[in-house]
């Protein structure tokens, strides 16, 4: 999938949006707390910054996060964190077995819903989609998906075959000045707006999604729901990269046959939407940006 605008669909692909912070002390749902309060781990987003030694992959993630935090998009306390990390521990774990870095999955506001994964780790959710999805399942087939652009370095694909000539100087690039950084930061962001992945990378990262869901103990039919949902959703509410992408009748085709080969890792899980768990979020809940 890809990300920013489009939906997940685009990893670093930042095709859309975000990232955050932390505070303490549980403000109510009814109020919203100061900006310089602390907040908890329910209400607050994970850091952003890379924590490990810095390497390419986290160098250019770094430098998107500053780029968003200072377009201050990232939401830093919402009451939206709690459910977002209801589901999202499974899949990084899971996940995480096979990347250098932590998983970590932060909140952005943007209209459309969406989200997306940058190199380094940090997966952006816009807020919209968690009012957008109708359960656990599809939430976590969103994240699953943008999680395994990550882990396919699709984003970083995408700079090594686009940026190549430019990039050639600054070239095998073990580690980037900060200058080198920004630019290829800011060059990806807007190449996969306009862009996103190719189809063989979303239908790569549909696919492995699924395996993570899976996994993680989540329904992977969740993404197929979700795909589903899009086809009936007003114009207004998908987003306009994915209006263009390749149909989601082939991605449901894709995911069903996938999941038809593989009856020992997918047989135990129900094709039944009646099966789901519902998951629901205040509509218009209270929000704190991060700023720098």
């Amino acid at each position: 999938m890809q990300q920013r605008r489009p939906l997940w669909f685009r990893s670093a692909s930042a095709i859309v949006l975000a990232c955050a912070l932390a505070a303490c002390g549980q403000p109510s749902d009814s109020s919203e707390p100061a900006a310089n309060d602390d907040a908890s781990p329910q209400t607050a987003a994970p850091t952003g910054q890379a924590r490990q030694p810095a390497d390419q992959e986290t160098q250019i993630g770094d430098e998107i996060y500053k780029e968003l935090t200072d377009k201050a998009e990232v939401i830093s306390r919402t009451p939206l964190y709690e459910p977002l990390q209801s589901v999202t521990g499974p899949i990084a774990t899971v996940a995480g077995r096979q990347y250098n870095h932590p998983f970590k999955f932060i909140l952005v506001h943007e209209a459309q819903p969406n989200a997306f994964s940058v190199p380094g780790g940090n997966v952006f959710v816009v807020d919209s989609l968690m009012t957008f999805v109708r359960n656990r399942e599809e939430l976590a087939g969103v994240l699953c998906h943008e999680v395994a652009h990550t882990l396919h370095h699709d984003s970083m694909k995408k700079i090594e075959e686009e940026k190549k000539l430019r990039a050639e100087g600054a070239g095998a690039l073990i580690l980037l000045g900060p200058s080198v950084a920004h630019i290829l930061a800011i060059e990806l962001l807007g190449d996969l707006r306009r862009n996103g992945y190719s189809r063989g990378q979303e239908s790569a990262a549909d696919l492995t999604g699924s395996d993570i869901c899976a996994a993680a103990g989540y329904n992977p039919y969740g993404l197929i729901w979700l795909f589903q949902d899009f086809q009936n959703a007003e114009s207004d509410d998908v987003p306009q990269l994915l209006s263009d992408h390749p149909s989601f009748d082939n991605r449901i085709q894709a995911l069903q046959d996938h999941f038809r080969q593989n009856q020992g890792v997918f047989g135990k899980f129900s094709a039944d939407r009646k099966t789901a768990t519902p998951f629901s979020v205040d509509s218009d809940p209270w929000v704190v940006f991060l700023r720098k």
